[in-house]
C-alpha cells in the first residue's frame, strides 16, 4: 500500500449521512478472502452501491458523479461491528485519505490510523454543518491540517480541533509505518543501548 504523508489536505467530500455504519456494510464478509490489501476499494459499500444483479444504485453517493474527493463524511458511530482491518483497507484503496464522523468505533479508528487513513472526529453540530454545506454545494471544500489538528469547513469558515495520538500523528506526517519509525530512530536506540550497556 502506498504510504503518503498526510500533513495538510484540502478537498471536496463524499457524504454518506447514515448512522451506525458497521464494518460489514463497509466491506461485506464475502470479500474478505484476499490477504493482499489491494483491490478492496471496488467492493467498498458493495451492497449499498449495487443491486443483486450488479447494477449500480444511482442514488448512492459513491455512484453519483457530482460527489468526489479525498474525504469521506459518514454519520455518527462509524466503523462499528467486527474488528476487520479490511474496512480501513477498502476505504483507503478506494482513494479516501480522511474519514470524518462525530464518533468512531475504537477498533476501526486504530485500524484506520495503522493504514494511513486519518479518522477525524468532530462534534455533532460540526458534522451536521458539513453535510449541509455538501448538500448546498457538491463542490464544497474542507481543509484538514494534521499538524494543527484542525478541520475547516471552507464554506462557513468554521474550524474544529480533533484529537490524534501523538505517535500516530508523527507516523502520518512522515509516511512511517511502525518499522519505518523504528528505523528512523535507530541511532537514538543504539545510543541509548550503549549508555545503559
Amino acid at each position: 500500500m502506498t504510504r503518503e504523508k498526510i500533513i495538510k489536505l484540502e478537498s471536496t467530500a463524499v457524504p454518506i449521512p447514515i448512522q451506525n455504519i458497521d464494518t460489514d456494510q463497509i466491506i461485506p464478509a464475502r470479500f474478505l478472502k484476499a490477504t493482499s490489501r489491494d483491490g478492496f476499494g471496488e467492493n467498498l459499500f458493495r451492497d449499498w452501491r449495487y443491486t443483486k444483479t450488479n447494477e449500480p444504485i444511482e442514488t448512492f453517493p459513491l455512484n453519483n458523479k457530482k460527489y468526489k474527493g479525498d474525504i469521506l463524511v459518514g454519520g455518527k458511530n462509524f466503523g462499528s461491528g467486527s474488528s476487520r482491518e479490511h474496512a480501513a483497507w477498502a476505504i483507503h484503496d478506494y482513494g479516501f485519505r480522511v474519514v470524518v464522523s462525530s464518533f468512531f468505533a475504537d477498533i476501526f479508528k486504530n485500524n484506520a490510523l495503522n493504514n494511513f487513513l486519518l479518522p477525524v472526529q468532530v462534534s455533532d453540530s460540526f458534522l451536521a454543518k458539513m453535510f449541509e454545506s455538501i448538500n448546498k454545494n457538491a463542490n464544497a471544500r474542507f481543509e484538514v491540517d494534521i499538524e494543527k489538528q484542525t478541520i475547516t469547513n471552507k464554506e462557513t469558515g468554521e474550524s474544529e480541533y480533533f484529537e490524534i495520538n501523538s505517535y500516530k500523528k508523527n507516523c502520518l506526517m512522515n509516511g512511517f509505518d511502525d518499522i519505518d519509525y523504528l528505523l528512523n530512530i535507530k541511532d537514538k536506540i543504539e545510543a541509548y543501548e550503549k549508555s545503559v550497556g
